[in-house]
């Protein structure tokens, strides 16, 4: 068996416990020493420390601009940039007797960066005489036990193999090798041979090229197959054959979520489609978009369609990311030249993008109908991108679970908070509001860690946008404030657009209808990387309530007109209904009653209940106003029960206002009743942290969260619980979960 570390942040001797959240950690109280990190890059400088903040905290100090704001990824070797973290280690290490520190070294060399599990084996074979392990108990660095070696920590671990000379890390990695001898074993045998070879080796080369191959065909790990690939590179004497291999590893380091890793691979090659790939998720996407475009010409003529097709459906990503129309034509053209079919939802936002509704709906249809169970993990999110177009929110989560599992079946880390990136939408529109915000937190947590920057971006729009549904006003604006800088830096248009739809969102269900028309009109004015046809489309509904609001119709009918074409075109339940609500609320009286009856007809068969309680708002509203009293008031009180289940308390509010203009007394929601009906779902996982005892600022650095915005969150879940303390908070979450 190999080492085991430990998860816990480790423990110095050599100096006082560190804080659970250091300095590093928060903006706001940053050392002037320490430069200011973009969030993506304080999640994976934390990894790369090993969870330990004051490695984290020395790191930082050491990376340049460019690696603290994420445009250069961090540096291959991290732990040559804490020099003090690694000396107090290594005295620890030296102290030792030759004979425990060969057998730790063995542990070591078995576990990191390759784990190959042949530790116990090892000693077995060489005869090893284990009992000068006790002394390195003793000392509290490490212990034995039935599975192996467990070391006090990994920047020990770290110190064990540094330390030791040249000579012996060779002699650990023969022996290592030496038992390796199962087919399944062969990358790992590889590995150790490779580590202990005096210099470059042809043959060793191509033993690691093959070890590769098998790692990812049979194993199902890219990770080991890239570092495989690249000492396979380094182990090449002719240059010219380590470029493919620096490709392969960067290709590898990327499915296995090692942004930092494959941009740093990817630079040692000319590989300008994977450099297109790395900055689409990472980059500028107009140089994402040049990049791809440049790749798809290149192999379009070398009869490598597939690879062709490939290259061409990821520029058309990046032309939608910006959300230009004339890149999303520019990829069309060369897709006739080359005679290329557009590739599957690509193609289809692309002709949407075009005003081709009825060619988008083919190309939807028949790709959402591709959400079967197993499969490619990006298939399955197309497929599920193309459901959520169609406005089947159920067929859209069921493809986009499976992508994420079938991503994690192949190892494929990079892939899951994409797949969950949209699972979010579909939970969220199918009346799972709390899931839904879990789950974006989960994914936007999993894309920094994993070097996608932009797709964070796109998340931190998407929680912008459940904040304001939940009438979370400061994280709303905090998390759009963010999305739209970053978005704005990088040409990002569809983040940027659903940041500022988010905005817009929380002005119309707080009463601000002249801000809220006035930021959808801005939306639909856009320009490249600003906007996105997408999103005002989406937005369509709530910019004509907003205009109808302030008295200014004519663009609202302009823009309802266009709406109606395409839920006339794709036949969806819920687009219809909203198509319905548009009518009623450019039209007046009796006519105006029969469209809501109408959206709501249609809204029973659809899926998006959070829409369908505005619409009974506005349809109680419109009773009210007619003096149909009794409907108003079963409207009003239906609309109220689900903006409550939805915890949208801004959308409450006005339900409430309107049955008081009834004369109605509104119940408000009983004291003790369940918790996460009460709290929306990051109000309720602060709540629980907070009441496990962590900080503020710990919080805070947990969910990418600014510590003020944290207090705001307490005092809301203070306020709606009716508690003034931590105290009283921590009695009433052990209620709860004695109730549960």
């Amino acid at each position: 068996m190999g080492v085991v570390t430990p998860v816990n942040p480790p423990h110095h001797p050599h100096r006082s416990p560190p804080s659970p959240l250091h300095v590093w950690s928060s903006p706001d109280t940053a050392s002037a020493a320490v430069p200011t990190l973009s969030e993506g890059v304080r999640v994976r400088l934390l990894h790369a420390a090993h969870g330990d903040p004051w490695a984290a905290a020395e790191l930082a100090a050491a990376l340049t601009h460019r690696q603290a704001t994420g445009l250069d990824p961090l540096p291959a070797e991290p732990l040559t940039l804490a020099p003090a973290l690694l000396r107090a280690h290594r005295r620890d290490v030296r102290a030792l007797p030759d004979d425990t520190r060969f057998l730790l070294l063995l542990a070591a060399a078995d576990q990191h960066p390759v784990p190959t599990h042949a530790y116990a084996r090892a000693v077995t074979a060489a005869r090893l005489d284990t009992r000068p392990l006790d002394t390195a108990e003793a000392a509290g660095l490490a212990h034995p036990t039935a599975q192996g070696v467990v070391f006090r920590d990994a920047w020990t671990r770290i110190a064990v193999y540094e330390s030791a000379s040249m000579a012996d890390r060779r002699e650990a990695h023969r022996l290592l090798a030496a038992v390796l001898s199962d087919e399944g074993e062969r990358p790992g045998r590889s590995w150790h041979r490779a580590a202990a070879a005096l210099g470059p080796s042809r043959r060793l080369a191509a033993e690691l090229r093959l070890a590769a191959r098998v790692a990812r065909a049979i194993g199902g790990d890219p990770a080991l197959a890239s570092a495989l690939a690249e000492r396979a590179a380094t182990l090449t004497p002719e240059p010219a054959e380590r470029t493919p291999l620096f490709a392969l590893a960067a290709a590898e380091a990327w499915r296995s979520g090692d942004g930092d890793r494959a941009r740093r691979l990817v630079a040692a090659t000319d590989d300008d489609a994977l450099g297109g790939l790395l900055a689409l998720r990472a980059g500028n996407a107009a140089e994402a978009f040049d990049a791809l475009l440049t790749a798809t010409v290149r192999h379009g003529g070398d009869h490598a369609s597939d690879t062709a097709a490939h290259l061409l459906a990821r520029a058309t990503e990046a032309a939608i990311y910006t959300g230009d129309l004339r890149r999303c034509r520019e990829a069309a053209a060369v897709a006739g030249e080359l005679g290329i079919l557009p590739s599957s939802t690509l193609g289809a936002l692309a002709a949407a993008f075009e005003g081709r509704y009825d060619d988008a709906r083919d190309v939807l249809e028949a790709t959402a109908g591709r959400c079967g169970p197993g499969g490619d993990p990006t298939q399955l999110i197309h497929a599920g991108i193309a459901a959520l177009l169609l406005g089947d929110h159920t067929r859209a989560f069921t493809a986009t679970a499976r992508a994420a599992a079938s991503a994690r079946a192949r190892g494929e880390t990079v892939t899951v908070p994409q797949a969950m990136e949209f699972r979010a939408y579909a939970e969220f529109w199918t009346g799972r509001p709390k899931a839904a915000e879990a789950a974006a937190v989960d994914a936007l947590r999993l894309a920094y860690a994993t070097g996608q920057d932009n797709g964070a971006c796109h998340l931190q729009a998407a929680l912008a946008m459940f904040a304001a549904v939940t009438g979370d006003e400061q994280v709303c604006r905090e998390r759009a404030e963010s999305a739209r800088a970053y978005a704005l830096e990088r040409g990002l248009g569809l983040p940027a657009a659903l940041a500022m739809f988010a905005l817009a969102f929380l002005d119309l269900s707080t009463g601000r209808y002249a801000a809220s028309a006035a930021r959808l009109r801005a939306l639909a004015g856009f320009g490249p990387g600003h906007g996105h046809r997408a999103i005002r489309h989406l937005a369509t509904p709530h910019y004509v309530e907003a205009a109808v609001r302030t008295g200014d119709t004519r663009v609202a009918r302009a823009a309802h007109a266009d709406y109606d074409r395409w839920a006339r075109t794709v036949r969806s339940a819920d687009d219809l209904a909203l198509s319905a609500r548009c009518r009623a609320l450019l039209a007046t009286g009796k006519e105006a009653v029969e469209h809501f009856r109408t959206a709501l007809d249609l809204h029973a068969s659809g899926t998006r209940d959070f829409e369908r309680a505005r619409t009974e708002l506005l349809f109680g509203s419109a009773l009210r106003r007619l003096r149909d009293r009794t409907e108003a008031r079963d409207r009003l009180h239906s609309a109220l029960e689900a903006f409550e289940y939805f915890g949208s308390p801004h959308c409450a509010v006005q339900a409430r206002a309107e049955l008081r203009a009834l004369g109605e007394r509104a119940a408000v929601t009983p004291g003790g009743e369940d918790l996460a009906t009460r709290l929306t779902a990051q109000q309720l996982l602060i709540a629980r942290m907070a009441a496990d005892g962590a900080t503020n600022r710990e919080i805070a650095a947990r969910l990418q969260l600014s510590p003020r915005t944290i207090d705001h969150h307490l005092r809301g879940v203070f306020s709606r619980l009716g508690i003034r303390s931590r105290i009283e908070l921590v009695r009433l979450l052990g209620e709860g979960d004695a109730r549960g």
